[in-house]
């Protein structure tokens, strides 16, 4: 829904998984930063086309699952949690399927189960034709301007089917709503202790009588359905959740309460109802002021993470790890459609501290402290508060001791001088340690004071939401947790989280301001598209549920490979013993035979191999630093060796998976020494026959891409696939920016990318680079970009493209206008810069802009085994543009793959700048036709491949910076904001000098990061 002024997209993003496995969406941990998992995507945004990746890229966040499917494009942010697809999210950004799988509960042996399969599934009479229609006809009469263009249309093509979607039909109160500042004096600005006050000031005699109508941010906003005294202001006294009453000498808060403005129901009534003058009112007052209302139960009796999830104590809970558990949880958000308004909700899971004595959980992470003091995993304390046992204080860790309380000292006049932690507790509070001299003790002082206490008298509380990232197994644990199929998070919502949230029946305050909620899904009219049809060389694509296999077909164009270098990475498994060790040279053999047969051009006799690298452990070198200077002395030995000759590309084999060895070859690939590089894996690599042809398939499949040649095309037998590109010579641009996410240094640059195409089939993508500032999302840079995009294009074509087509990934519906207010001014500049006489006339292509979202709530359910996949899923090019899409934008939804597992998740696509008059069914059809171009998958992706190249060129960007993303320094203590500020552009100074120049120059005009 991207009505203008609604901000927020709801969700939280990442990507992570295995870094070369071409499926976006489902596979390990999801990658930006974002909090986790969103919801319910199970897919993925491709098959695996290989898994080269070590390490799982943009390290999964803490997780928020929601639905049970995976994206997580983390894009900077917040903790460990599951909430949907990748960006960070996840959206994820997970690549290949997730680790085992939470399999498909409640699937019957007959077929797929549907939800409310049999209940009538009638889709309402504000959907007809004629209303839509129109609905159109008033758009025709107004102004058409490029910017947020109104939708021209609805799209046509495909085959009708009938859905159900996690929306539900709001009933609208019929008075205003009153809205009120909420000023607290003396001020603060610490969150917690604003949560606390008001609930206080619910509790006070002026506040009660008004509760039933009253709803609240916790901050600084109040809504009434009846309008309060004024001026109205209430003192409230503060005191602690385990306190009885005030103290002597507590603060006492002043808390005012101003009338600001009435918000008039009819004005969103016409908004909804699509009137021209309607068209610029900006919803978000109301709306928001209806979420606080529809929430406001949610928000008293269970835990917020980020702006719309809620979890509640009373739910299902697993243990993830030492000191993290899952807790599932509900999104609940109002959204405009066309003549009604919507409460979006869906699952979503996300991690928590556990609860407990922080004893135990020193003594659970000491098992592997190798005698060294117990310890706790640096994020996990940055996540915790605790209460002491002896005064019952609740304060956050500040650091983790490395002494014992026996072995910690402390000058205390009270005691009569030096004493020690255990000797002060005994003395002063009667307390005989059980563990005075096997764990250490904890500070939770002040900034500029410390405040040892021993970890046994130091209790977690419930309900700490994790700020970390989880590792590879607490991921893998989490997938199964949340990755439920669409029947079972169907249920889920209805039976579950509407009577959790407080929506049926509804609590107060909802009743109080006379709204009510339909408890039955919204059922919308949708379409399949039909899949375009593919061009090998040699052999067809035989298209079947969004996918075909690649055997006996040769690329449709074919690189050349002039020579090759293979590298044995080794870490202590003696998985090849040498270059006579058959198996190795059975693989050599059957790689270079498969490139082969697939139309790669592969030089006579072997590879050349160079010496093989013996990793030390990474007990002694944790960051693996110096098998990197080992790896690169190698290439460097073997270059000079061959008199300067660089290989077409390095194959490197790893024994293992490692954070830190693959994004270090990648730089020294991409950055140092300007030479492809591909992994594998040998646990795959030297699988059994089946399972190890389709590996090298997959390999082949990236080689072929990065050397410049083409493996598939839309076929030119084909009239209607991609005729929406070919009319003109058309460049399409991917954008997308990732930033530095839970466990990087603070100061760590965002990293931007911009691809394009060079060709006119829309399959080689190189790619711009850029460091900028910090968790920024709006392009610095973006007009040096697209004018180094721009002239290749010309540089290969000989004319720069007339169309422009530009998806630009990972912003919130909040960020579209500033798109066009920053992004849009420099792409338009870029167009200044090749105003040249050698050119001619003034260079003005026609422009279009469309964001691409994943982070979103929306999922649609089958309302038929018919136009159901095998999972319980709807099919692969579903696409929804009625119902619960926006009244005036020109959005839609479409599903172009299908889902591996889980709940599967759409993309939602909005135009928000048009020159080329892009009907519905252009853009619609289009974007699925598009989605089967992907290089590196034999599977439609989730997401048009230009906005997932920029995906991956970010990803690839983070392997240059790896060093930064990955912080494994001991939290400090004592450090001011000044010192931390300075910190940050320290950090971010000495990431800027580790870029460098960025890309080496050989391979800037090649798909380096595929």
């Amino acid at each position: 829904m991207s009505n203008r002024g609604n901000a927020g997209r709801g969700g939280g993003g990442g990507r992570g998984g295995d870094r070369g496995g071409g499926s976006r969406g489902g596979g390990g941990p999801p990658g930006r930063g974002g909090r986790g998992f969103q919801g319910g995507q199970g897919s993925s945004r491709g098959s695996p086309a290989s898994s080269e990746g070590f390490g799982g890229g943009r390290a999964s966040p803490a997780v928020h699952a929601s639905g049970g499917g995976f994206d997580n494009r983390g894009r900077g942010g917040p903790p460990r949690g599951f909430d949907g697809g990748g960006r960070g999210g996840f959206d994820s950004r997970g690549r290949g399927g997730p680790p085992g799988g939470g399999g498909f509960r409640g699937r019957s042996a007959g077929g797929p189960v549907i939800f409310a399969e049999g209940h009538p599934a009638q889709v309402p009479p504000r959907l007809t034709d004629t209303s839509h229609s129109d609905l159109i006809n008033s758009f025709k009469a107004l102004k058409v301007i490029p910017d947020r263009p109104l939708r021209p249309g609805y799209g046509t093509a495909g085959t009708p089917i009938t859905l159900r979607s996690n929306f539900f039909p709001i009933k609208l109160p019929k008075g205003p709503i009153y809205d009120y500042i909420v000023d607290i004096s003396p001020k603060t600005d610490i969150k917690r202790l604003k949560i606390r006050i008001f609930e206080l000031l619910e509790k006070t005699p002026l506040c009660t009588p008004h509760i039933p109508y009253i709803a609240h941010d916790r901050s600084q906003r109040l809504v009434s359905a009846r309008k309060l005294p004024q001026p109205l202001d209430i003192q409230v006294p503060f005191q602690e959740e385990d306190e009885t009453a005030p103290r002597p000498g507590a603060t006492v808060y002043t808390v005012s309460i101003k009338f600001e403005r009435e918000l008039d129901i009819p004005r969103l009534t016409q908004y909804l109802g699509g009137q021209a003058k309607a068209r610029d009112y900006d919803s978000l007052p109301l709306v928001s002021a209806l979420n606080l209302v529809l929430q406001q139960h949610a928000s008293r009796t269970g835990v917020r993470v980020g702006k719309n999830k809620y979890f509640f104590p009373s739910s299902v809970k697993i243990s993830l790890g030492p000191g993290v558990e899952a807790w599932q949880g509900f999104y609940a958000s109002v959204r405009p459609a066309y003549k009604q308004l919507m409460v979006n909700v869906n699952v979503c899971f996300t991690a928590f501290v556990e609860p407990g004595n922080l004893a135990d959980a020193l003594l659970a992470f000491g098992r592997n402290s190798k005698g060294a003091m117990p310890n706790l995993p640096k994020a996990l304390a940055k996540s915790m508060k605790v209460t002491t046992q002896h005064l019952r204080y609740r304060k956050p860790i500040k650091a983790i001791g490395t002494t014992s309380a026996r072995n910690t000292f402390f000058d205390c006049e009270e005691l009569g001088g030096r004493v020690s932690v255990e000797q002060y507790f005994l003395k002063k509070y009667k307390i005989k340690l059980k563990h005075p001299a096997d764990l250490p003790v904890v500070d939770i002082g002040s900034a500029k004071k410390t405040n040892w206490i021993p970890a046994e008298l130091c209790d977690i509380g419930p309900g700490q939401p994790y700020k970390g990232k989880l590792n590879d197994k607490e991921t893998a644990q989490m997938i199964r947790y949340a990755c439920n199929p669409p029947k079972v998070n169907a249920e889920a919502i209805v039976n579950q989280g509407f009577p959790t949230v407080g929506l049926a029946p509804v609590a107060a305050p909802i009743n109080g301001f006379g709204v009510s909620i339909d408890t039955e899904m919204a059922v919308v009219p949708a379409r399949e598209l039909r899949p375009p049809r593919l061009s090998y060389r040699v052999g067809n694509a035989n298209i079947k549920d969004g996918s075909w296999n690649i055997l006996d077909v040769k690329f449709h164009r074919g690189a050349r490979v002039n020579s090759w270098w293979v590298m044995v990475v080794r870490d202590g498994l003696g998985t090849i013993t040498g270059p006579t060790d058959t198996r190795f040279v059975d693989l050599i053999t059957g790689f270079t035979k498969k490139c082969r047969n697939s139309g790669i051009t592969m030089p006579d006799g072997r590879p050349r191999l160079l010496p093989p690298v013996n990793l030390p452990s990474p007990h002694s070198h944790p960051t693996r630093a110096n098998a990197i200077d080992m790896i690169r002395n190698t290439i460097k030995a073997s270059l000079a060796d061959k008199g300067g000759q660089r290989p077409s590309f390095i194959l490197v084999l790893l024994e293992n998976r490692d954070n830190f060895i693959y994004p270090g070859i990648k730089r020294l690939g991409d950055v140092d020494f300007g030479i492809h590089t591909i992994h594998m894996q040998l646990s795959k690599a030297l699988n059994e026959p089946r399972k190890q042809d389709q590996y090298f398939s997959n390999i082949a499949l990236k080689v072929n891409t990065k050397l410049g040649g083409l493996n598939h095309l839309a076929s030119p037998l084909d009239e209607q696939a991609m005729k929406w590109l070919t009319k003109k010579k058309t460049m399409m641009v991917g954008i997308d920016v990732t930033h530095p996410g839970p466990g990087s240094r603070d100061g760590t640059p965002s990293i931007a990318a911009v691809v394009a195409n060079v060709d006119d089939s829309f399959v080689q993508f190189p790619a711009s680079l850029r460091i900028q500032e910090s968790k920024k999302e709006m392009l610095d840079e973006l007009r040096d970009m697209m004018v180094e995009r721009l002239l290749l294009y010309e540089k290969k074509n000989k004319a720069l493209p007339q169309r422009i087509f530009v998806f630009r990934d990972g912003v919130s519906e909040g960020q579209f206008d500033t798109v066009l207010q920053e992004e849009l001014a420099q792409i338009l500049e870029a167009f200044k810069k090749l105003d040249t006489r050698g050119r001619g006339a003034k260079y003005k292509p026609a422009l279009s802009i469309i964001i691409c979202g994943k982070r979103h709530h929306a999922r649609f359910f089958p309302t038929n085994s018919a136009n159901a996949d095998r999972n319980g899923n709807t099919r692969p090019g579903t696409v929804v543009d009625k119902g619960v899409t926006a009244v005036f934008d020109f959005d839609f939804y479409l599903q172009a793959h299908a889902g591996l597992q889980g709940t599967v998740k759409p993309t939602h696509y909005t135009i928000v700048y048009d020159e080329s008059s892009l009907t519905a069914d252009e853009i619609q059809q289009g974007t699925n036709d598009a989605s089967y171009l992907y290089a590196r998958a034999t599977k439609a992706v989730s997401l048009i491949p230009a906005a997932y190249y920029a995906d991956l060129a970010c990803e690839r960007g983070r392997c240059y910076l790896n060093d930064f993303l990955v912080d494994d320094k001991a939290s400090s203590s004592g450090r001011g904001r000044f010192d931390a500020e300075e910190e940050k552009k320290r950090v971010f100074n000495a990431a800027r000098e580790a870029w460098g120049e960025g890309l080496h120059p050989d391979v800037r005009e090649s798909m380096f990061y595929i």
